[in-house]
């Protein structure tokens, strides 16, 4: 079961936190759910496994991009 952690402003910002998960370590997939029309802007989820929700939250928050 998968666990959205982060729901990105765009695709690009969200493949960044991707790679950052996977660097650490983390498994995450990532769901494109709402586009505006003639614009580059997408809202992104960012999932990972229950089991490891509470360490990726951890790395996102430590790299400054919870607050």
């Amino acid at each position: 079961m998968w666990k959205v952690i982060y729901i990105a402003p765009t695709q690009e910002r969200a493949e960044k936190l991707k790679k950052l998960l996977a660097d650490n370590g983390f498994l995450c997939q990532l769901k494109q759910i709402s586009t505006r029309k003639n614009s580059k802007l997408v809202s992104v989820e960012i999932s990972v496994p229950v089991s490891e929700a509470e360490d990726a939250y951890e790395v996102l928050a430590e790299h400054g991009f919870l607050a």
